[in-house]
Formats: structure tokens, C-alpha cells, sequence
């Protein structure tokens, strides 16, 4: 359902299909973030590159709650923010600037960018040490996170080369005092990637709020990380089981997101 596609090898009518599937599996994502709380206002976005040859990519409407995104009311543009497609919408600036400097980038593995401003994302990345490795999630993460420093609301186009320098070739990225940010081949990899990462950190704002955090030591924390994402990879379609489930659940809610 959610794979990552060969773009070369399909026709027109191939590749329109293509985008009708990722539109729904995007707009799906924006209903879970809204069900599992991790809004601030209308603000934060998740992006997804348009199957096919030009550098075109879905964000959400701006001024839209996440529970009123739907698959044709993404609004489609380019890397240099301009639309593609005539719509009534507009496009946030500052989500233009984030999501386009990784989209920008050849690496076809960075096909969709999510970007939270969730309560424990902002908290965990307000904090100094940032994740601590004390809790099997966190360890996910271990050696595999990235940081970048705090520049503002992300405003300017320069700041789009500095990003690509802290992601490099991590996954998940922490923007410090501001939020969370997770990339992947596909909507389902990059959904679960910020699951997990989320869940890293209220579990440690939770474990910190009820007494002194356990660190583990660098060698176990290496090893667990190694493990649970070498379970976690064992398949070509990371992800889209726990993916395909959450739609489901969705599903049952309100599926007016498929519209």
C-alpha cells in the first residue's frame, strides 16, 4: 500500500494514481497527529514529495485544522513555494522554508518530511541534554538523532543549507526550543519514526516528573538501538503495518480525510 515507488517505470495514468494513494495516506497522517494530540493550533507540517520527475510537493492548507485536511485539499508547490495548482489556500512560509531544504535534497529517501510542534517535543527539545537514552524508544534514536540550533521561525532561505547540514544522514531531528522532525521513503516510515520519537519523550518528561532518571550506559543503549531498528527494518515497507492499522482506526472516527 504505502511503498516507495519506481517513478520511472509508470505511465501518466500510473503515476496520477500514485499521487491520489500518497494524498490520502498524507491527509491520513495529518487525522493521527490531530488524534494523538501532538497539534499546536494550525501550526507544523507534514510534506510529501509528488510522485514523478518535478520537484513538487503536498502541504497542508494554511489556516486548516488537522482534522479538516483532506487528500484534495493539499495544496501542491515547488521548491521555491510557489503552487503548482490553482487553489484557494495559501502555504505557511515557514513551513515552506524547513520541509523544502530537505526536499530540495536528491536523496530519494527523504520522499516525506513531518514536522510537530507537540507539547513534549517542544519541552524535550527545550532541555539541554536533550533525549536521554532511558527507555527502550529512546534508544531507537541513540546515535541517530540530530540536532540544530535555534535560528527563529525559520524565515529565510539561507537557513535552509544549515538544515541539511544537521540532518545529514539521520532519520529524526530535533530543532532545538522548537520541535520535532522526522524523514522517510514513505508517508508510514516517516509516521512511525515520529511516533516512536514522540513517545521517546513523554515517556522521558514522565519519568522525570516521578523521579530520578536511570540512564543506561552507551553500550546497552548502542545495542538496544541496534536491535529494536534492526527488527524494525527487517521489512522493505517500514512502517506500514502499524501504518495501515492507525488508518484503520481513523477510518472508524472519520474518514472524510480520503475526500
Amino acid at each position: 500500500m504505502n511503498k516507495a515507488l519506481n517513478e520511472t517505470e509508470l505511465s501518466a495514468d500510473q503515476l496520477a494514481e500514485a499521487e491520489r494513494e500518497l494524498r490520502v495516506q498524507l491527509a491520513g497522517a495529518y487525522r493521527l497527529v490531530d488524534y494523538f494530540g501532538w497539534c499546536e493550533l494550525i501550526y507544523g507540517h507534514l510534506t510529501a514529495h509528488v510522485p514523478g520527475p518535478e520537484p513538487h510537493f503536498l502541504i497542508n492548507p494554511y489556516g486548516l485544522n488537522y482534522d479538516e485536511v483532506t487528500a484534495s485539499n493539499l495544496v501542491k508547490i515547488d521548491l521555491d513555494g510557489k503552487l503548482v495548482e490553482p487553489t484557494e489556500h495559501l502555504v505557511n512560509e515557514a513551513g515552506f522554508i524547513i520541509h523544502s531544504a530537505i526536499h530540495m535534497q536528491p536523496s530519494s529517501q527523504n520522499r516525506v518530511v513531518m514536522h510537530t510542534h507537540s507539547r513534549s517535543g517542544m519541552a524535550v527539545a527545550a532541555l539541554k541534554d536533550g533525549l536521554l537514552p532511558i527507555s527502550m524508544g529512546a534508544t531507537i534514536f541513540y546515535d541517530a538523532l540530530a540536532y540544530h540550533e535555534y535560528e527563529g521561525p525559520s524565515l529565510y532561505l539561507d537557513e535552509r543549507e544549515r538544515l541539511q547540514v544537521s540532518l545529514g544522514d539521520k532519520k529524526a531531528l530535533i530543532l532545538k526550543n522548537h520541535g520535532l522532525v522526522t524523514v522517510g521513503a514513505t508517508v508510514a516510515e516517516a509516521f512511525l519514526r515520529l511516533y516512536r520519537l514522540e513517545r521517546a519523550c513523554q515517556t522521558q518528561l514522565d519519568a522525570a516528573s516521578a523521579g530520578e532518571l536511570n540512564l543506561l550506559d552507551d553500550q546497552v543503549a548502542r545495542k538496544s538501538g541496534r536491535d529494536v531498528n534492526r527488527f524494525m527494518e527487517s521489512s522493505d515497507d517500514y512502517g506500514e503495518l502499524e501504518f495501515a492499522a492507525l488508518l484503520r482506526k481513523i477510518d472508524r472516527i472519520d474518514d472524510s480525510y480520503r475526500n
